[in-house]
């Protein structure tokens, strides 16, 4: 079998989860907190005709060597958590990271999740949760008559009632970082959960040892961009057509020769 055809082949599949991760991207355009994928691919082993710097005789050896490659591979997928585009709201439950962190948020099971996704809700019990009723940790339970509630930039929630028009303080919210937060499991609902990539969370207050502050009233906004995701779909389009052009020249070329023999 023609080499180029198993080498081509590589390309079109390459190409293909590059397609995949472009088109997911496009998607999430408008999602809250999503953060951009990338493809990440690296070429596979060789064939080693001959080796590099091998002795041409007994006094001069080769400047080159002959090594034929035999394609590309998919090695993984990897989040590029820079920061999506602030956007105002008036809805006092929206909350953006202003910087590093993520909010956590407890899972059915009791685990916990990360979401860089502030848009949180009251539920029947005055509890901030997320759209999927994941409630927000710590707990923040705002009164039935309060009047007014404000989260200050180190997530210390207050709130004012009718009969008390001082701010109360009524809970704390903390923030997760991690080493390594491209390396974080995506779980799909805007959320993550903990790797062995990237590392135990550290939990601390926003604005201090590297964690960013809290916004209220802003919402994060996907770091998607639809110019470079459309200029990416373009050349890969033109990639995969080659790929699919050097299976056509190898398979006219395995034509010529079985006609010819």
């Amino acid at each position: 079998m023609h080499a180029a055809l198993w080498v081509s082949k590589t390309g079109l599949a390459a190409q293909d989860t590059q397609m995949q991760v472009i088109s997911n991207n496009l998607a999430n355009v408008n999602t809250v907190g999503f953060k951009q994928d990338r493809a990440v691919f690296e070429d596979l082993f060789y064939q080693m005709k001959r080796q590099p710097g091998a002795m041409a005789d007994q006094q001069n050896e080769r400047p080159g060597g002959l090594q034929l490659g035999n394609g590309v591979r998919t090695v993984g997928t990897q989040k590029l958590m820079k920061t999506g585009a602030y956007q105002n709201t008036e809805q006092a439950t929206d909350m953006a990271i202003l910087g590093s962190g993520f909010f956590q948020v407890e899972l059915p099971d009791g685990n916990t999740a990360y979401t860089r996704n502030g848009q949180f809700h009251r539920n029947s019990e005055g509890m901030l949760v997320t759209a999927a009723g994941l409630p927000l940790m710590p707990n923040v339970e705002i009164p039935d008559n309060a009047t007014n509630f404000n989260v200050g930039s180190d997530g210390i929630v207050s709130i004012t009632t009718a009969d008390d028009p001082q701010p109360q303080e009524i809970g704390q919210i903390t923030l997760a970082n991690f080493t390594n937060p491209a390396g974080l499991e995506a779980m799909g609902g805007n959320l993550f959960k903990e790797s062995g990539a990237s590392g135990a969370p550290t939990e601390g207050v926003p604005g201090e040892d590297g964690i960013g502050s809290i916004s209220q009233f802003s919402l994060e906004g996907s770091n998607v961009s639809v110019v470079e995701e459309m200029v990416n779909m373009i050349t890969t389009q033109r990639a995969y057509e080659m790929n699919a052009k050097v299976v056509s020249g190898a398979d006219q070329m395995l034509k010529f020769v079985s006609q010819s023999m």
